[in-house]
């Protein structure tokens, strides 16, 4: 039998400013420079490259060329760098990015197990289970999923129901259900959607949290990065 589709997402956020404020991602990413280099920079420490691999959870700001920079998400990735901040990835590996970042669905499988060699592999009912959830939660983020109901659909006990989601997810019950909040909301805004509207519309209390949020993940606000993504079109070229 084929083997089941995965609850997470890889998405890839185009942007075009010099650079990102300061901000913590919240699954690991991969960011890749349009016509030069990018840089990540935390605590007075520095990482430059065509491609770097960046670990979540940790605030840095990003500096891009002209053109500015391609940013992948790997949802459900956990990884951790050597340095606590990034790395550079060439050969093999950058390859494998630059497909991904083009979309190509063999390549992020293929960047996918690379980057998480080793990790554990889930299966069985709470597997099952816990995509369900995941799957449910990026579809409806308006839903209100307390903790009480996922330790019920897990068959768990809460305490144990969240800390099977922060290891099956790396990510807190809390945070993931921000995050598939604000892609949703920025999906909602690309095509036309108010940010206030988004914002409603994905489960937050208002224009000002949906901001805030936004810019504490991104390091852009909910405008800018409407507006970043109707510049960069223009750096558009196949296999960009």
């Amino acid at each position: 039998m084929p083997d089941a589709p995965s609850p997470f997402s890889t998405s890839v956020f185009p942007i075009d400013v010099p650079r990102l404020a300061t901000h913590a991602n919240e699954v690991t990413c991969i960011l890749v420079g349009r016509r030069g280099a990018v840089s990540v920079e935390s605590g007075g420490r520095r990482i430059t490259g065509d491609v770097l691999l960046v670990q979540s959870g940790v605030a840095h700001a990003v500096r891009c060329a002209e053109g500015g920079a391609k940013v992948l998400f790997l949802d459900g990735l956990a990884w951790s760098a050597g340095n606590g901040l990034a790395e550079r990835l060439d050969g093999t590996m950058a390859q494998a990015a630059m497909g991904a970042i083009a979309r190509n669905h063999d390549a992020q499988a293929e960047l996918r197990a690379r980057i998480a060699h080793g990790s554990p592999v889930w299966s069985g009912a709470c597997a099952k289970a816990m995509a369900a959830v995941l799957r449910d939660l990026a579809t409806n983020p308006m839903e209100r999923m307390t903790q009480t109901d996922l330790a019920g659909r897990l068959g768990l006990e809460r305490t144990r129901a969240l800390r099977a989601f922060k290891t099956y997810t790396g990510q807190t019950f809390r945070g993931f259900k921000r995050w598939t909040g604000l892609q949703v909301a920025a999906r909602k805004m690309v095509l036309g959607e108010s940010v206030g509207a988004a914002a409603l519309d994905a489960g937050f209390a208002d224009t000002a949290h949906l901001s805030r949020t936004f810019r504490h993940l991104f390091g852009l606000t909910p405008s800018e990065a409407v507006a970043g993504l109707a510049r960069a079109a223009r750096y558009e070229v196949p296999g960009a």
